[in-house]
């Protein structure tokens, strides 16, 4: 046990996680369909979009994206518990928190590259068809890089939330299931009810929270994008921080 190093656990952490099929499929599946929408959005531009943003334009895929790289979160945790891997993963470290830690590091670091470098590739192929209409922008342009980014941590940030859920649930399904109904289903149903308090208060949920990032102008109905950006990050530190305090009660 003295041989155990948090630079271990890491290494250990990153050989599981590119061994996984799964990892290159979702990864690969989330650019492919960010690039794919946004060649398509390009290519049909006919100037009937003009009120929406460029960057949020270009980037409609992220909406198909976001499921993909959730779905990844959740098999990074919920997935060893399905396996059995996790029980040779404690036993290795028995302090089990860094476990966790790594995973969620490991994981935010590849979400956040992937994500990023798929949404400048779209906006700057997508520029191909729009150089020359209300949409031309350059990546030199102010706020265009920032959209980019910030749309690509939130995405990162909202996947966070999901390996959270799959290390609290310990379950693909169940997982899954607290994702799409809690993030993505539960505030739009709160949203009908006619109580402006509610009203209010589901702007701070995540996936409220995470539209009012990744655009060059400000969205009309959303919190201000700083406010936005602290508000993902503290969702998926509390998500991760009861995982963490589960995670040292359980047996397993």
């Amino acid at each position: 046990m003295s041989a155990l190093t948090a630079k271990g656990i890491v290494r250990s952490e990153w050989h599981k996680l590119w061994t996984l099929r799964s990892t290159w499929i979702t990864l690969l599946t989330a650019s492919a369909l960010v690039i794919a929408v946004g060649i398509t959005m390009g290519s049909t531009y006919d100037g009937d979009d003009a009120e929406i943003d460029t960057v949020v334009f270009t980037l409609f895929g992220t909406q198909l994206s976001q499921i993909c790289l959730a779905v990844l979160g959740i098999l990074i945790t919920a997935g060893e518990y399905s396996t059995g891997l996790i029980r040779a993963s404690l036993a290795a470290v028995p302090s089990r928190l860094p476990v966790l830690w790594s995973k969620a590091g490991l994981f935010t670091a590849v979400a956040f590259t992937v994500c990023f470098v798929t949404n400048v590739v779209t906006f700057l192929v997508a520029q191909i068809w729009l150089a020359g209409t209300d949409k031309e922008l350059s990546l030199t342009d102010s706020g265009v890089l920032g959209a980019l980014a910030t749309s690509a941590a939130a995405l990162t940030l909202l996947s966070l939330v999901a390996l959270g859920l799959g290390a609290l649930f310990r379950s693909v399904p169940g997982a899954i299931g607290a994702f799409v109904g809690a993030v993505l289903i539960l505030p739009e149903i709160l949203t009908m009810m006619p109580v402006s308090a509610v009203d209010t208060a589901v702007k701070y949920f995540p996936a409220q929270a995470a539209s009012a990032l990744g655009s060059v102008t400000r969205v009309e109905n959303t919190i201000a994008p700083g406010t936005a950006l602290v508000t993902l990050v503290l969702w998926s530190a509390a998500v991760i921080a009861t995982a963490s305090v589960l995670l040292k009660r359980r047996d397993v």
